[in-house]
């Protein structure tokens, strides 16, 4: 019978079933004379239990002798379980020194080498020392004294029951478990049996338990220890079905979603909407990493549904995709952080520019209010002056101090108002204003922009621009900006803006009020002749192709060229003349060197 079920074991699959029937020829195990030294056998996340039979694979070159030897002779082993499976060669610190003396009642070689032994508890021993190691280990053993159950003892009785019952809810929570283990538990008469049993056979979180229940000497103690382990399984079980149950109706709605939109991808596919079910899904998926605020992403989910029901091949369709792009590209609150240090601010005016100690000056008074206030609820600054004379690159200057993404949007000879407010989306070819396409490529909502030529703004019979950048340039009305195409409003009040005018006659005076005019009348002769030196000198040696090392020119030869040959405020004229003068070095080199053979 027991050959029958070792057979049986060979394909049980993850779970055995320990049997429980008495061996021929030994039913009385308990009488066999155990020795003090015995060979051990080292398993590996297994516990035997007295009067249980265990299956074990032996795939151990040491383990593979002993149970070979062994078989041939006593058939008496020891076995103890290891602390770590992990461990090749366990040694004494290695393993339980609680453990059982078994009979090694058969073998059968494997084709892949190893052994199947059955393997029958017969005392519990304790591992004392470890005599020999080679060819396999052998240690000296003790008997433990066990303490027999007291017969007709309903205590033990009621624990039983318990034991039972606990075990056979077990068995039928856990669908990895064959049933036919309810059978052998409700036959089995003996109490002390019982828990030897229920323990060999049952899975606990850890090994360790098993060897605590295998440690008890009396039976009581031992089947209480069991019980409490029984109970706490049940729970654990009961845990763990309930959360496979959620993760099965998870999977099962899942699985019905699935198939759903699979049917909805091959209907729209048929209906010529493909191609507008994977751009929704992108443009979703963009919109769930973006922050913005809650009225903003319910104003683009309603658009995403407008979407998802047009046909791709629909003339609405780009217009609808390219609006909802352009809703994810703007940076709703997507900020840099500011560098407030008016230090750094003068060090970065001090080494873009020469002079203009008053501008500076100003512009870091500005610097230092936003600094105290922390918003930008301030007059915008307006560059006034000839040209030439850096205002642009002030306002360049000022990005960069600041550390904020700088954008410049030229205004010069814009007659339409669409360009600031933008286009009503329902038109063909409709784009958002300027300011939004400039915070767009900025990628910031709070940079520098830098509004150039304000003065030279016309109008014609498609509006007045000047008079749509009134909402832009007014810090109580621009953090509701409301741009055509995006139909919703902006906040405008982080960026800073920076207007450049050659002169403020042009200027309407609503607009002109909302600005702080800061005048840059221009540089004399000593400043330029600075600038030059510092500035543009080595800008056109590197434009024409000249080291640094190779020309230099004398204060004299800038004050010549300033005196004799530029007539301006500014200094454009005179990076001109510089220019000039490097160009004709350049051919007077050019032509003295010797042409290269080919």
């Amino acid at each position: 019978m027991i050959l029958d079920q070792l057979s049986q074991l060979e394909g049980a699959g993850n779970y055995n079933i320990l049997p429980i029937v008495n061996v021929e020829g030994s039913s009385n195990v308990e009488d066999i004379d155990i020795p003090n030294t015995l060979p051990i056998l080292a398993t590996r996340d297994a516990v035997l239990f007295p009067g249980t039979v265990l299956p074990v694979t032996i795939g151990r070159q040491k383990s593979l002798k002993l149970i070979k030897t062994l078989y041939k002779g006593t058939k008496i082993i020891a076995t103890f379980t290891q602390k770590n499976v992990k461990v090749e060669e366990p040694d004494f610190e290695d393993l339980y020194n609680i453990g059982v003396a078994a009979k090694i009642i058969k073998i059968i070689e494997l084709p892949d080498g190893t052994l199947s032994a059955l393997l029958q508890g017969i005392h519990r021993i304790s591992l004392k020392e470890i005599l020999s190691r080679e060819p396999y280990l052998v240690g000296i053993v003790e008997n433990l004294p066990e303490v027999r159950a007291k017969e007709d003892d309903n205590y033990n009785d009621y624990v039983a029951d318990s034991i039972k019952d606990a075990a056979l809810t077990i068995i039928k929570m856990s669908p990895n478990i064959p049933q036919e283990l309810s059978f052998a538990i409700k036959n089995i008469e003996g109490f002390e049996f019982l828990i030897n049993f229920i323990a060999a056979n049952m899975e606990f979180e850890k090994i360790s338990d098993k060897i605590k229940i295998l440690s008890e000497s009396n039976p009581t103690e031992r089947g209480m220890r069991l019980l409490e382990l029984l109970q706490k399984q049940i729970e654990f079980i009961k845990l763990k079905n309930d959360i496979q149950q959620k993760v099965k109706s998870e999977m099962d709605q899942q699985q019905r979603e699935y198939y759903l939109n699979n049917q909805l991808k091959t209907i729209q596919e048929e209906l010529g909407m493909g191609a507008g079910s994977q751009d929704s899904e992108k443009l979703r998926e963009r919109a769930a990493k973006k922050k913005w605020p809650a009225k903003v992403a319910a104003a683009f989910n309603k658009e995403l549904s407008k979407l998802e029901k047009m046909v791709s091949s629909s003339p609405d369709y780009s217009v609808q995709l390219n609006y909802l792009e352009f809703m994810l590209d703007l940076p709703w609150d997507e900020t840099t952080l500011d560098n407030l240090s008016l230090s750094n601010a003068q060090e970065v005016l001090d080494k873009d520019h020469y002079g203009l100690d008053k501008v500076k000056e100003r512009i870091i008074e500005y610097l230092a209010v936003l600094k105290l206030k922390g918003d930008m609820n301030s007059p915008m600054l307006c560059l006034y002056g000839p040209p030439g004379v850096g205002k642009t690159s002030l306002g360049k200057s000022i990005a960069k101090a600041l550390g904020r993404k700088y954008g410049r949007i030229s205004l010069g000879g814009m007659h339409d108002e669409s360009e600031i407010r933008g286009h009503r989306k329902t038109y063909i070819g409709a784009m958002p204003g300027r300011i939004i396409q400039a915070l767009i490529r900025c990628k910031s909502s709070n940079p520098v922009f830098v509004l150039d030529e304000i003065d030279k703004i016309g109008n014609d019979f498609k509006g007045d621009p000047a008079s749509a950048l009134l909402e832009v340039l007014d810090p109580e009305q621009n953090s509701h900006f409301h741009d055509n195409y995006i139909d919703i409003d902006y906040d405008l009040s982080n960026v800073l803006f920076i207007a450049t005018a050659n002169s403020l006659s042009t200027i309407s005076q609503p607009l002109l009020d909302r600005m702080e005019v800061i005048d840059i009348s221009g540089y004399i002769q000593e400043e330029k002749v600075e600038i030059a030196r510092k500035h543009l000198l080595p800008k056109q040696l590197q434009e024409n192709g000249f080291e640094k090392s190779e020309i230099s020119f004398t204060k004299q030869a800038l004050a010549k060229i300033i005196d004799s040959y530029t007539r301006e405020s500014g200094v454009r004229e005179l990076d001109k003349k510089i220019a000039k003068v490097l160009r004709k070095i350049a051919r007077i080199k050019a032509t003295a060197e010797k042409p290269v053979p080919t």
